[in-house]
């Protein structure tokens, strides 16, 4: 969601207090772990190219501040999901679309990497049987998918190369509008198209024709109405809440949850705190983290030592202007029990927005994940429900998308 070229360690304006850690009972455990987990929102390939990090090795949340590894996805029995090719809203210019256009490239580059360095624990998938061939060898699954299709410039033949590069969920806009659509907070606070552009609905069509599953997050509501009017096949939010429980413009209403239901599509819950309620603001906290910012622009070519000498100062951040008012576990199952309640098991899955923003108090990083399971069947959800949350509705919109792509 919010995103910056540091990745993960800098993506939300709240800090992190302290890990809660709650027991889960064996039965539950064993449940988690024995169903197939898959969040459709990891922002974590914002970290691969950080200097010195590696997702073979096991990070503190309350130093590094990412929430995604590889032995952390262990103990949270997290088997995989869609990893996020993020790029950042630039001008719409040719230029724009250029630079925008390669460091896309090299971030999906960057997920194909960690993959081939690693085959023991990571694989790729590319189709929706691909997730249960992947769990049972023991290994992670590696979907690919895009958050902002402003890469692709004014050429949406370029999502072919995407498509060819693993990519199998597609977002359109991100937090301002760009030349496919019209997003869901831009600041101007109008929109630019009323949905999606004469070039989105192009790249809608061509998302259809590969099987490439579209995603609304993001997006306006406009925007969601048109992909549920155009698209060949359901339609996903790999990221987004419930705008009954808080009214914000990321979250969706009622009736388009219904809407989206009605079409087979599915809103996965997100846990990214300043769209799970209102929080009281901190001027100077947000004065002093945006200076941070400012400094980190340049990401993956920064040394070791000034990435250690930026964490330090996050951390000091921390102390001086502690946050007394985060989001917590609770407020995330808010959303995802009135979701469950309007549309049901059916259509509601998980998208946490790890190293994206995501997490709350008590739900930090994914090995906090077994508490999810826990509490669905706290209400009194089933094995079967719960499953269809934790990847099976996810993995039912690829099919779907597959099958619409075959039926041509």
């Amino acid at each position: 969601m919010r995103h910056y070229l540091w990745g993960a360690a800098l993506v939300a304006l709240l800090p992190i207090a302290s890990v809660h850690a709650q027991t889960i009972s064996k039965p539950t455990a064993k449940l988690h772990e024995r169903m197939i987990t898959l969040d459709s929102h990891l922002d974590t390939p914002a970290s691969l190219d950080q200097p010195g990090w590696s997702i073979e090795e096991e990070h503190d949340v309350l130093s590094d501040f990412t929430q995604v590894d590889l032995p952390r996805m262990k103990k949270g029995g997290l088997d995989g999901g869609f990893w996020a090719i993020y790029t950042g809203q630039g001008p719409l210019t040719v230029e724009g679309f250029r630079k925008a256009r390669d460091f896309a490239v090299i971030r999906g580059v960057s997920i194909r990497e960690m993959v081939a360095a690693d085959p023991k624990n990571f694989a790729l998938a590319l189709e929706a049987k691909d997730a249960a061939t992947i769990a049972a060898a023991g290994k992670r699954i590696v979907y690919m998918s895009i958050e902002n299709a402003y890469p692709l410039g004014e050429d949406v033949s370029l999502i072919d190369l995407f498509h060819d590069m693993g990519v199998r969920v597609s977002g359109f806009a991100h937090f301002a509008h760009n030349q496919f659509a019209d997003s869901s907070t831009d600041p101007s606070k109008k929109p630019r198209y009323g949905g999606l552009s004469p070039l989105g609905k192009d790249l809608l069509k061509e998302m259809n024709r590969l099987g490439i599953v579209p995603d609304a997050s993001h997006s306006s509501d406009q925007v969601l109405d048109d992909l549920l009017a155009l698209s060949t096949s359901p339609v996903l939010l790999t990221h987004s809440g419930c705008k009954a429980v808080y009214d914000h413009p990321r979250n969706i209403d009622d009736a388009h949850l219904k809407a989206l239901a009605a079409k087979g599509g599915v809103i996965q819950m997100n846990a990214y705190g300043s769209y799970l309620r209102a929080i009281k603001p901190d001027p100077e906290r947000q004065k002093a983290m945006m200076a941070l910012f400012g400094q980190m622009r340049d990401g993956a070519k920064m040394s070791p030592e000034l990435r250690t000498q930026l964490l330090a100062k996050r951390q000091e951040i921390d102390k001086l202007y502690p946050d007394t008012d985060k989001p917590t576990f609770d407020d995330f199952m808010a959303h995802m029990l009135h979701a469950l309640t309007v549309v049901g098991p059916d259509h509601v899955g998980i998208g946490l927005d790890w190293d994206g923003g995501g997490g709350v108090v008590g739900m930090e990083d994914v090995q906090a994940l077994p508490k999810i399971t826990a509490a669905l069947l706290k209400a009194g959800y089933s094995e079967s429900d719960i499953a269809k949350i934790w990847s099976g509705n996810v993995l039912r919109v690829l099919a779907a998308a597959e099958a619409a792509k075959l039926s041509k």
